[in-house]
């Protein structure tokens, strides 16, 4: 089962942000602001019925719901870091994500427009 994270500080995500936009990102970068969007997510869509996936970095559950507990969710999003931080930002939307294959997403409310951008 997925944990909760917290949000990082906001000093550190803008710096992240900073050497994403000028081109000088790192592994701890795309770390940092993947586990931080997804720590917004789960507070503004709490919930247990939606695992989303942006491997290797972090797994969340979200949305409301029927609960999930054990062995592979009935509902998953699974998409690389690149993408999730795009989703976050507002640089892509959902549809376009999830249409052009970027995006992996199956089951019940999956769709996570409703909650996008995060930042």
């Amino acid at each position: 089962m997925a944990s909760r994270l917290k949000p990082a500080d906001p000093a550190e995500v803008a710096a992240a942000q900073a050497r994403i936009a000028a081109g000088t990102p790192d592994r701890a970068d795309l770390r940092l602001l993947t586990k931080h969007y997804l720590a917004v997510l789960e507070e503004r869509a709490p919930g247990r019925s939606v695992e989303v996936r942006v491997p290797p970095y972090a797994a969340v559950q979200v949305i409301e719901g029927v609960r999930h507990t054990r062995g592979t969710p009935p509902a998953v999003i699974e998409t690389d870091a690149v993408t999730w931080l795009a989703l976050a930002t507002g640089e892509v939307g959902w549809t376009e994500a999830v249409d052009s294959g970027r995006v992996r997403a199956s089951g019940e409310r999956t769709d996570l427009a409703p909650y996008l951008p995060l930042g």
